[in-house]
């Protein structure tokens, strides 16, 4: 019998609204950022209303997101947010399988409660849990804002999924410290707490001089 051939796997795409290849205020050490376009929930006072809509913005495949990952030198491992990571699973999981088997952590941003995760429906949903080391679940609540670690309003939670972060659980309990920007042509995403007129300000600025 002649060999076996085998299928080779389908290309999976992602949707990215940009990225940041070295964050320290998305998850421990430093981190390689993905915020994924597009989120139906809306929450009033979100950080990041450029990544809500369902528009297509840069189209990568998840080998190649991969590749800007694993060329990043001396980075803990990788942070989905968005928008909603857990609209593109699918892709996130190829991804996450990639660089897990390089030795990075996964660390996770979502609007769901990580109940409605592991009661989904869809399988790429569970198949993406299974390869987070952190996961940052619920929405963002504006009349429960706080300044929290890795949060940005007090209902949301902090679930350690495997152990190699689970020593850190103490810090997770720990006030913010740290504020970044990523500033596009026209557009403004951070992480942290800042005043919202303040933000809404800076981008109307950003908007009238891209200098």
């Amino acid at each position: 019998m002649g060999e076996r051939v085998r299928k080779p796997h389908p290309t999976t795409w992602l949707n990215v609204g940009a990225w940041q290849e070295r964050s320290v205020a998305n998850g421990p050490g430093e981190r390689f950022v993905l915020w994924l376009q597009g989120c139906g929930r809306r929450c009033p006072g979100c950080f990041n209303p450029e990544f809500q809509p369902f528009v297509r913005r840069e189209r990568v495949t998840s080998e190649g997101v991969a590749g800007k990952v694993l060329r990043t030198e001396g980075i803990d491992g990788v942070s989905f947010t968005g928008g909603e990571p857990m609209m593109q699973a699918r892709g996130l999981f190829e991804l996450a399988r990639m660089v897990r088997a390089r030795g990075l952590s996964v660390f996770c941003y979502t609007g769901f409660t990580l109940e409605e995760l592991q009661g989904s429906w869809n399988p790429w949903v569970l198949a993406l849990l299974r390869q987070v080391d952190v996961l940052i679940d619920g929405p963002y609540e504006q009349d429960q804002a706080a300044a929290l670690r890795w949060r940005g309003s007090r209902n949301q939670r902090v679930h350690f999924l495997t152990d190699r972060y689970r020593s850190l659980v103490g810090d997770a309990q720990k006030p913010l410290v740290e504020m970044e920007f990523i500033i596009g042509d026209s557009s403004l995403s951070m992480t942290g707490g800042l005043d919202e007129a303040f933000v809404a300000r800076l981008q109307q600025i950003l908007r009238e001089d891209p200098r």
